[in-house]
């Protein structure tokens, strides 16, 4: 039994492999055939609008500078 496992194992390590070859192009010439078909496409379409983003404003807008304003008048005094 041993030598029939053995040589089982010997006979596969010897096989060669078929070398494939294949063509560098192929060529198809639809030119005789004429092709007739239908368009499939969707009934509707669907559009969904994204979400705004909200993010948390990092800087205060200020609406007056009232406070930089009195001080420069000082300063042209």
């Amino acid at each position: 039994m041993l030598l029939l496992i053995a040589s089982l194992f010997t006979g596969n390590a010897n096989a060669q492999e078929a070398e494939v070859i294949y063509k560098a192009k192929t060529e198809i010439d639809f030119e005789g055939v004429e092709v007739e078909g239908v368009l499939v496409k969707p009934d509707g379409a669907l559009i969904k609008e994204r979400e705004s983003a909200n993010f948390n404003p990092l800087i205060k807008l200020r609406t007056d500078f009232n406070i930089e304003m009195k001080q420069s008048v000082n300063e042209v005094k």
